[in-house]
C-alpha cells in the first residue's frame, strides 16, 4: 500500500484503526473503544467507525486469553485518520517487518499514529519515536531508554507529540481518549463520557503511573524516599551503598539506620527484594527466558537468582512463569 492509499475523509465519523498485537492488554483497549462508542451513545452521533486490523488478518488472543476478531490484515487499505496500536506483555516478542513498513506508510499519509501499553515499542521499532517525546508503560520503560535513547521518555499517563501519540495503557486509556474527544468535539462531550464511566477526578497526561514512592514503601522519610529513587531507577545494575548514602549527603552508617527504623531491614535486603520483585512480575507477564530475566534485574549466576528466588517465593523461578 502507498501513502496515496491512505484517504483521510473530514466527515464524520473518524474512521479509527484499531491494530491488536498477539497478546495485547485488554484492558487499554477496552478503555478506549467504550469511550469511542460512549461519544456515539451520548452525541446521538455516529462521530467515531473503528476497523480492527491484525498483522495477518487473523483474530487476535489478548493477554487475558480473550480474542477479537480482525476486519483485516495489516496493509489492506481502508479510511484511518487515527490509528491505534494496541501491544502489552513483552513487546520485544513482535518483530513483523510488514507492519513496521506499514506503521510508516500511514504515517507518512498523515494518519495519526497512537502507541497504547506496549504499542510504544512497537512503534519505536518502526521508526515512529525518534526525537519524539513519548511515554510507555512503566514496566517497559527502562526498556524502552536502552534500546531507543533518541526518545525523550516522560513518565506520565500519555503524550500528544503532534501525530504522534504514547499512551501508558490501563486506565490511561481512558484519559487519553477524553483529552481527543474533547479535542475533537469539546470539552462538554468529554465530561459526560468521564462521568459515565464514574470517571470524578480528571487527570492530567503528565499525572504519575504509579502510586508515589511513599505509598508504597509507608514512609515519609525524605532521605530514605531519594535512596530507593536511585535504587528502583537502575534495578539492573543499583549504584553502591556507599554512592547512594553519598548522594543523600549522608554516611552510609546514617542511610542504614534510617531504612531500619523507616523499612526495617537493611538497604542490601531492600535492594534484593525489589529486584527479586521486579524478576517476579516480568516471569509472570512476559515470554522472556529465565536466564534472560535473571540477567535484566542484574543477577549474573543463574544459581543465585534461582536460590534467592525461592527464598523469597517458595517456589523456584520457573514457577513463577504465566499458564
Amino acid at each position: 500500500m502507498s501513502p496515496s492509499d491512505i484517504r483521510i475523509p473530514s466527515a464524520a465519523p473518524m474512521p479509527l484503526g484499531l491494530l491488536l498485537i498477539p497478546g495485547f492488554a485488554l484492558m487499554g483497549y477496552a478503555t478506549l473503544v467504550e469511550a469511542f462508542r460512549a461519544a456515539n451513545t451520548l452525541s446521538g452521533k455516529p462521530l467515531y467507525a473503528w476497523h480492527h486490523v491484525s498483522p495477518d488478518g487473523a483474530a487476535v488472543e489478548a493477554s487475558s486469553g480473550a480474542r477479537i476478531l480482525a476486519d483485516a490484515p495489516v496493509g489492506q487499505r481502508f479510511d484511518c485518520a487515527r490509528l491505534f496500536v494496541f501491544a502489552g506483555g513483552d513487546p520485544r516478542g513482535f518483530s513483523d517487518a510488514a507492519t513496521f513498513g506499514w506503521l510508516r506508510q500511514l504515517a507518512r499519509g498523515g494518519c495519526a499514529i497512537a502507541g497504547i501499553s506496549g504499542g510504544p515499542y512497537v512503534m519505536a521499532r518502526a521508526g515512529l519515536l525518534a526525537g519524539r517525546r513519548a511515554t510507555i508503560h512503566w514496566e517497559h520503560r527502562a526498556l524502552l531508554a536502552q534500546e531507543f535513547p533518541a526518545i525523550t521518555l516522560d513518565s506520565g499517563l500519555y503524550v500528544i507529540d503532534g501525530p504522534i501519540i504514547t499512551c501508558a495503557g490501563g486506565t490511561a486509556g481512558l484519559d487519553l481518549a477524553l483529552a481527543l474527544i474533547a479535542r475533537d468535539h469539546g470539552d462538554d462531550l468529554a465530561q459526560r463520557v468521564g462521568e459515565w464511566f464514574i470517571r470524578t477526578t480528571p487527570r492530567d497526561a503528565a499525572g504519575p503511573q504509579r502510586p508515589s514512592a511513599s505509598e508504597r514503601h509507608g514512609t515519609t522519610n525524605r532521605i530514605v524516599l531519594q535512596a530507593l529513587a536511585m535504587i528502583e531507577a537502575s534495578l539492573d545494575s543499583p549504584p553502591s551503598r556507599t554512592a547512594i548514602a553519598a548522594a543523600c549527603g549522608r554516611s552510609l552508617r546514617q542511610v542504614e539506620r534510617l531504612f531500619q527504623v523507616h523499612l526495617g531491614q537493611t538497604m542490601a535486603q531492600t535492594m534484593l527484594a525489589l529486584r527479586l520483585d521486579s524478576a517476579a512480575h516480568r516471569l509472570r507477564t512476559t515470554d522472556a527466558s529465565v536466564t534472560a530475566v535473571a540477567l535484566d534485574c542484574g543477577f549474573v549466576s543463574a544459581a543465585h537468582f534461582s536460590r534467592v528466588m525461592r527464598q523469597r517465593f517458595g517456589v523456584p523461578p520457573s514457577a513463577l512463569r504465566k499458564p
